[in-house]
C-alpha cells in the first residue's frame, strides 16, 4: 500500500511539474486564423464592417500567408505563380468561406496560353489553367474534422478518415473557390508516385444545377512526407461519350412529354407519379453508362497524362 501510494505521489510530481505540451506551427496558426475569424464575425454582427475593416482582413490573410509559408516550406513551381493563401476569405458569411487551410499555386498562363489577367477578344479575362493547394496533413486532418458537420443535416458531409475523405466529391467543392459543385465523372489511373502513400485522381466537371455533359477537368490528391497535395485543372480534350448523352435526352424528352400529357389530362396525375423522376433517371443511366464507356476514348487517356503530370508537378516524382 506504501508503495502504491510513493508512485502515485512521483506520478503527481512528475505530471506538476512537467512543462505542457509546446504549441505547435499549425496550433498557433489554427489559434491566429480562429481569433480573426471571431473578431470580423462580431464586426460584422454589429454593421461595423467598411473598408478600413476590408483591409484590416487582407492584412490577416497576409499574415496567415505567412505563416503556413514558414510551416509548409514550399519550393516555386515551374509555370506557377508564387504562392497564395487558399482562404478566400475570414467573414463567416462570405461565399468561399471555410476552404482549404493551405497555400496555393496558380498557373501563370491559361489553358489557351494567354497570360494570367489578360482581357481577351470577347471581354473575357484569362483564368488560370491550373492550380496547386498544399497543406500539412496535421492541418488537413483538422480540416477534416471542422467539416464533419458543415452541411446542413440531410446532406452527406466528408469522411473523417483521409482515405475515403479523398474520394468524396463533397470534399473539393468545399476546399476549393467555387460556386458551383464539382462532381466526380470517373475515377483516373494515376500512378502512385515514389513519395506518396495515398493518392486518388478523377474526372472532373461542376455544376450547379444538372451533371454536366462532358468531363472539362482532372482532380488529383495526394498524401506524401507529411503533406497533403490538391491539383486541379483544366483539360483539353475534354472527354465526352455521345452515347450516355444521348440516353439522357431520351429521358430528359419522356419527362418533357409526361409533363405535357399530365398538363393536358392526358394521364393522371396517379400515373405521372408512377413514373418517377425522368430527369434524374435520365442523370443516373448517363453516370452509369460514362463509368463504362469513358475509359474507351482516346480523350481519357489524355486526360490521365495531364493528371499525372499535374500531380507531379505539385509533389514531385
Amino acid at each position: 500500500m506504501h508503495f502504491i501510494f510513493r508512485l502515485a505521489l512521483v506520478l503527481s510530481l512528475i505530471l506538476i511539474l512537467s512543462p505542457a505540451r509546446a504549441a505547435s506551427p499549425e496550433d498557433r496558426y489554427i489559434a491566429t486564423r480562429d481569433a480573426a475569424i471571431a473578431k470580423f464575425a462580431k464586426l460584422s454582427n454589429d454593421n461595423k464592417i467598411n473598408e478600413a475593416v476590408d483591409k484590416a482582413e487582407a492584412a490577416a490573410r497576409d499574415e496567415l500567408k505567412g505563416q503556413l509559408a514558414a510551416v509548409l516550406s514550399q519550393p516555386a513551381r515551374p509555370g506557377f505563380a508564387p504562392a497564395q493563401l487558399n482562404l478566400d476569405t475570414l467573414y463567416k458569411g462570405d461565399m468561399g468561406f471555410g476552404m482549404l487551410d493551405g497555400l496555393r499555386f496558380d498557373a501563370d498562363t491559361g489553358r489557351d496560353g494567354g497570360k494570367i489577367g489578360e482581357k481577351r477578344a470577347d471581354g473575357s479575362f484569362v483564368e488560370p489553367k491550373a492550380h496547386i493547394i498544399v497543406t500539412s496533413e496535421a492541418l488537413f486532418t483538422h480540416w477534416l474534422h471542422e467539416h464533419k458537420a458543415w452541411w446542413d443535416k440531410g446532406s452527406k458531409n466528408v469522411p473523417q478518415q483521409i482515405e475515403p475523405a479523398l474520394k468524396f466529391e463533397g470534399l473539393y467543392t468545399q476546399a476549393i473557390s467555387t460556386d458551383a459543385a464539382v462532381i466526380n465523372f470517373n475515377e483516373l489511373p494515376v500512378a502512385k508516385p515514389a513519395s506518396a502513400t495515398l493518392t486518388y485522381g478523377f474526372l472532373a466537371g461542376r455544376t450547379q444545377d444538372s451533371f454536366p455533359k462532358a468531363a472539362d477537368e482532372v482532380f488529383v490528391a495526394a498524401l506524401a512526407n507529411g503533406k497533403f497535395y490538391i491539383a486541379y485543372g483544366e483539360i483539353a480534350p475534354t472527354v465526352q461519350v455521345p452515347a450516355c448523352t444521348a440516353i439522357r435526352t431520351d429521358y430528359n424528352k419522356k419527362a418533357d412529354a409526361a409533363a405535357e400529357k399530365l398538363e393536358r389530362k392526358q394521364i393522371t396525375r396517379a400515373a405521372y407519379d408512377k413514373l418517377g423522376d425522368l430527369r434524374q433517371q435520365g442523370e443516373d443511366a448517363f453516370r452509369r453508362c460514362f463509368v463504362q464507356h469513358a475509359p474507351e476514348q482516346q480523350a481519357f487517356a489524355a486526360a490521365t497524362k495531364q493528371a499525372q503530370a499535374l500531380l507531379e508537378t505539385a509533389i514531385g516524382k
